[in-house]
């Protein structure tokens, strides 16, 4: 893929995160990988979605976080994208917001349990909350600790199952195979967080969805013998 056609994917999937009122001003950033490269193209810092343009985005490498091509300072959270991307192999996508509800469960730092099948076909279990991060990593290097919240968080979790974090104090991240689905887990991410506050409002002993409807409704989406929508 050449440059040009990662920074269009990605500005896409940026501009859809307005579309789906998912930010306000600056608040948010989306990126999109090519793993053949070893580079990703991010939104730049600061810069209104009202006057983003597809060649404000900048291309940045995995490695090093050095930009590539841009003249623009690439966003602020580069970091935990790019740690994310080297942690988890086969996402192509990120999306970092902070969507209202999302964002009040990372506030809280509470994971969102899993209370209904509308959740549990977009994530397999709990969405679950990193831990807080500590002084001295943010004095270390306080972005790409945010990424290494996540990866801790994920040691006995897969990233594919679910695709979708909060981070404590923070807010949310969600990822996909492409910058557009990472927007899309993105949305749903927001919807799922909207859904266990007012169910936990309605009832504030609820309990989780018990686990053998959990199964069946995301084994029935993604599991190999999955069958819902068309082939």
């Amino acid at each position: 893929m050449s440059y040009l056609e990662l920074k269009r994917e990605a500005y896409e999937a940026n501009m859809e995160l307005q579309t789906r009122n998912l930010i306000i001003y600056t608040w948010g950033n989306v990126s999109q990988v090519d793993r053949d490269k070893n580079v990703m193209a991010i939104k730049p810092s600061g810069v209104p979605y009202e006057s983003l343009k597809p060649e404000h985005l900048v291309i940045v490498d995995l490695e090093n976080n050095n930009t590539v091509e841009g003249d623009l300072r690439p966003s602020s959270d580069t970091k935990t994208h790019t740690h994310l991307y080297r942690h988890f192999e086969t996402i192509g996508g990120v999306t970092h917001t902070h969507s209202t509800y999302a964002t009040a469960w990372a506030q809280a730092q509470c994971a969102i349990p899993c209370y209904g099948t509308t959740h549990a076909d977009f994530a397999y279990g709990e969405v679950p909350c990193t831990a807080i991060i500590t002084d001295e990593q943010i004095e270390r290097d306080y972005e790409n600790e945010t990424g290494v919240q996540i990866t801790n968080t994920f040691e006995a979790l897969n990233a594919e199952e679910v695709p979708m974090v909060i981070v404590a104090g923070h807010a949310p991240f969600t990822w996909g195979k492409n910058a557009a689905q990472s927007v899309y887990h993105a949305v749903v991410l927001e919807e799922m967080a909207r859904m266990a506050y007012l169910t936990k409002t309605l009832s504030p002993n609820v309990q989780p969805l018990k686990q053998s409807i959990v199964d069946k409704h995301y084994q029935r989406k993604h599991g190999n013998n999955a069958y819902y929508g068309q082939k």
